[in-house]
């Protein structure tokens, strides 16, 4: 791999997207839904959606720049966000004249903007998901999302997502062939019974969406032969047309070739983008569902493999310029407006005998290296690691990391797959799995909505309530009293304090399913994805949506948020205050209320630091009692079904997950001092990783600490970040200890995932000091890579404070 070059072209198109400091918003969409809405009322909802859809392809600004060879733009401008009213218009009336300003996360608003945005919001109050969502909140369950303990804004105020699509049956059938599927299952269907009537106005719906889709290529076929007519370079004009024969074929016929294969997966994906605004759409395992066409078109000579690598750049680009806005307060749990939009390569597949070998294709390799080559934020590249993957392929992705964009990331295959086999995954889907937005699985085309990104929960409050007679330090407020605290010392033992953590653990885990039950009734009524549902399998079978149960599997996750906070929190308590009377329970709640200001304080803050056991350093005393507490929590979980039980899919329940993005900033500037040490308003820890700092015996003790946690129940991933600075990676010796690290992780532990961060400090400080000079500079995150100067600063300095490793 020569991970060292880039086409001049795909350096100028990186170029202009990384310089786009302030993105501008969109109105289109939100102009063409409201007129269909508005001209259809007396349709349902689901048609509606279908005919607003239709209306906005129809109408919107198509353009190709950037001498593209993957067309198809998401919003009227580069890197524009398109606005969705029917989720929300409250944040977006209220913060309009904000958005330039917010830190990390600001668009750029015209005048002609605010006044199409003011023209439409009227219309849509009173009718968004996140309306009715409040109209169906209990006042207890409205008091806890306020409070922000528990947080499920984002799943409110924009579309689910978290899965993968069937690329592999829209590319042996093409559009002609989904159409008539669709046409010949509404013929069939009868319309006499109400299940009937309700799969009548869902087919209905699919048929008009695919025709929108295909006369939207079309589009993009007649603009590009319009192009290539004045076009006076003559590689360019070849190329324009060949992207005009693209498109024409691809709007009816399967894809004949590579070009048109990868150009047919990123109009899905794009569609996909546009008909609902949720995150975390993903391809899938694109190295097995393209390789056919790949293959064929090297043997044949008709396409080179650096002819391949600019056609995957490009598609990686045109990722990069699909946009997001989020409202204030989700931004900051989302820093740098990342989509997740995750290509998986690698694991296994089985073969006609129906044994597992390694997947690593050719096509593998190329993704691999055009991802290097890029260094991009999009796609979120994960590798399915398995024991028998080959060496020569995980060297590869090791000097992808030591390019430090802190891709790919790694799922392990020898924990995902035995566990969905438990699940009741069949065997054959089990082994084609794939990574799904940040660090979650399902199975592309068969998985139902939302992996992950349910409701948040701040476990590092919950536990605090727990010390405090059911009190929320933040807000003063209890939701679920009890007698014990630590202020008044009549926690008799420390078995006392873990029975009151359960007992307020297992009352916000099902607050959070009663609310993730309202969010999601509300959107099976009012945001039906129809496109979306057309591919994934059993919803055109069933005739149902997504949403309504249509898909094979369904399991979710929820995201708990703070875990080595609650480990090192409840470490302290038990080692200082119950087993060695270093303090009373009275003097660290004294403490913790004053923020560990004053001198005596801040002694007593530095015992806790540097004397108690910390999570990350494979001590058992810590590292079990967190595991112990976690378990309650995944225990209660377990009792709870989502909306679509009994309805359809196999499974409906719940699992835990880690994934918390950068939720770990704002919430912990929600959240007042932990015994942990830790001062009040400053980040917690981030996924499943060590508080910043706290690691300090190198990445095999990280990595012990995190096998302690039930990675086999924690389906939602066990999200672990790892930084090294780029010394530790600098020679062969370096890199091949890594890959052994990894496989040790892997192998021996058990390990959910790994990703690396390989910047140095001094690198990131200099960013932040002069980030014009760092435009390109990208950082891992937590499930995702962002560019670091588009970080808020809060942001910023959660990941310098991450602690470095050497190997």
């Amino acid at each position: 791999m020569n991970l060292n070059f880039l086409p001049e072209r795909i350096k100028a198109h990186k170029s202009a997207l990384v310089n786009i400091v302030t993105p501008p918003i969109c109105t289109e969409r939100a102009e063409a839904y409201t007129r269909a809405y508005q001209a259809n009322e007396d349709k349902p909802v689901i048609v509606q959606r279908a005919l607003a859809l239709q209306e906005h392809l129809r109408t919107r600004t198509i353009w190709i720049k950037h001498d593209e060879l993957i067309v198809g733009n998401q919003a009227s401008k580069v890197r524009a966000a398109p606005i969705f009213p029917e989720y929300t218009v409250r944040w977006i009336e209220a913060e309009i004249d904000e958005l330039a300003d917010r830190p990390g996360a600001g668009f750029a608003v015209t005048e002609q903007d605010k006044q199409a945005i003011h023209a439409i919001t009227p219309y849509w109050r009173g009718k968004t998901v996140q309306d009715r969502c409040y109209g169906l909140f209990t006042d207890e369950q409205q008091d806890i999302l306020a409070s922000t303990i528990v947080k499920a804004e984002g799943n409110m105020t924009s579309g689910d997502a978290h899965l993968a699509v069937d690329n592999d049956k829209i590319l042996t059938i093409g559009f002609d062939g989904l159409l008539a599927e669709v046409k010949q299952r509404r013929a069939d269907n009868d319309v006499a019974t109400l299940e009937g009537l309700k799969k009548e106005q869902f087919y209905k719906s699919v048929e008009i969406v695919i025709e929108a889709i295909q006369q939207h290529i079309i589009r993009f076929a007649e603009l590009a032969s319009t192009m290539a007519a004045k076009e006076q370079r003559p590689d360019r004009q070849l190329e324009l047309l060949r992207i005009a024969e693209n498109c024409y074929h691809i709007a009816k016929q399967p894809p004949a070739n590579f070009w048109q294969a990868l150009q047919l997966s990123y109009f899905v994906q794009l569609i996909l983008q546009i008909e609902s605004n949720g995150h975390s759409v993903s391809f899938g395992r694109m190295d097995q569902f393209l390789h056919p066409f790949y293959q064929a078109d090297i043997d044949s000579g008709v396409l080179t493999p650096e002819m391949a690598l600019e056609m995957l750049q490009s598609c990686w680009l045109k990722l990069l310029e699909v946009n997001k806005i989020r409202s204030g307060a989700h931004s900051k749990a989302s820093a740098g407006s990342p989509l997740y939009q995750n290509v998986c390569i690698g694991g296994q597949t089985l073969n006609a005998q129906g044994e597992p070998e390694d997947a690593v294709n050719s096509l593998s390799w190329a993704i691999l290296e055009s991802c290097g080559q890029l260094r991009s934020t999009q796609p979120n590249l994960s590798v399915r690691y398995h024991q028998g993957l080959d060496q020569n392929f995980l060297m590869a992705c090791v000097d992808v990391i030591k390019c430090g964009f802190g891709m790919p990331a790694f799922n392990n295959d020898e924990i995902v797959i035995p566990e969905f086999i438990k699940l009741g995954v069949e065997r054959e889907d089990a082994y084609n799995y794939a990574a799904i937005g940040c660090i979650e699985t399902a199975v592309p085309g068969k998985w139902g909505y939302r992996c992950t990104g349910m409701s948040f929960i701040n476990f590092a409050r919950v536990l605090l309530a727990t010390l405090n007679e059911g009190l929320d330090a933040t807000t003063g407020k209890a939701f679920l009293p009890h007698d014990k605290s630590l202020a008044k010392g009549n926690f008799a033992s420390f078995d006392e304090v873990q029975q009151s953590w359960a007992e307020q653990v297992r009352y916000y885990a099902r607050k959070s399913i009663e609310i993730d039950t309202v969010v999601d009734s509300v959107l099976e009524q009012q945001a039906q994805d129809v496109f979306c549902s057309s591919l994934v399998d059993s919803c055109l079978e069933r005739g149902k949506t997504v949403k309504e149960g249509g898909a094979k599997y369904d399991w979710v996750s929820g995201l708990q948020v703070g875990i080595a906070n609650l480990g090192n929190s409840l470490a302290a308590i038990k080692h200082l205050v119950f087993d060695q009377g270093q303090l009373s329970q009275a003097e660290l709640a004294k403490a913790l209320a004053d923020d560990f200001e004053g001198p005596a304080h801040e002694q007593l803050r530095q015992r806790i630091v540097n004397h108690a056991p910390k999570y990350g350093n494979d001590d058992d005393s810590v590292d079990l009692l967190l595991a112990e507490a976690y378990q309650v929590y995944i225990d209660e979980l377990a009792k709870f079904v989502n909306t679509r039980f009994g309805r359809g899919p196999i499974g409906g329940g719940y699992y835990a997950g880690t994934s918390s993005i950068s939720a770990n900033v704002p919430f912990g500037a929600s959240t007042m001092a932990t015994p942990d040490g830790r001062k009040a308003h400053t980040p917690l820890a981030e996924g499943a990783s060590p508080s910043s700092g706290s690691d300090r015996l190198g990445p095999t003790a990280v990595y012990n600490s995190v096998a302690k946690l039930q990675a086999d129940k924690i389906l939602g991933g066990v999200l672990l970040n790892q930084k090294l600075s780029p010394a530790a990676v600098a020679t062969d010796s370096d890199k091949e200890k890594l890959s052994m690290l990894i496989r040790t992780f892997f192998n021996f532990h058990k390990g959910w995932h790994v990703q690396y961060n390989i910047v140095s400090r001094e690198t990131l400080l200099a960013a932040k000091q002069k980030p014009e000079n760092y435009r390109d500079l990208v950082v891992r995150v937590a499930g995702y890579s962002a560019f670091f100067t588009a970080l808020s600063p809060d942001a910023q300095d959660d990941i310098i404070a991450r602690t470095e490793h050497e190997l």
